[in-house]
């Protein structure tokens, strides 16, 4: 048998004592590897987070899902096949068009062809 606390090779085993003291070093060397694992993990963290927040672009506040409704009305005459008016709720103008021409695109028709009656950002 070998002993590990005398580094000889022994017939008799291990005390108590020393059986105990030999699990405590391998239990505490155990947790400070995690712990400084845990330590390199979160350090890594913070610098990665760190260069998005530097690269992240300002955001923009939220709008109100309260605000009054837009309508896109014109005062010029309306295009032939126009289906009339447009509620848009949190949508800007230039959103709402760009989606109706990629669903037109998309269902492969002309979109004067489509009715759209009202175009709501989902959140």
């Amino acid at each position: 048998m070998y002993n590990t606390l005398a580094g000889q090779v022994s017939g008799t085993p291990m005390q108590l004592g020393d059986a105990a003291l030999t699990a405590l070093m391998g239990y505490a060397i155990v947790f400070l590897g995690i712990l400084l694992l845990v330590i390199v993990v979160v350090i890594v963290s913070r610098i990665m987070t760190a260069g998005k927040k530097k690269a992240a672009e300002p955001t923009t506040p939220a709008p109100n899902r309260d605000a009054p409704i837009q309508k896109l009305e014109s005062t010029a005459p309306k295009a032939p096949g126009s289906a009339g008016e447009l509620k848009l709720y949190d949508t800007d103008p230039k959103t709402a068009a760009m989606l109706m021409a990629i669903v037109a695109d998309k269902m492969g028709k002309p979109i004067n062809e489509l009715r759209f009656k009202s175009i709501r950002e989902v959140k």
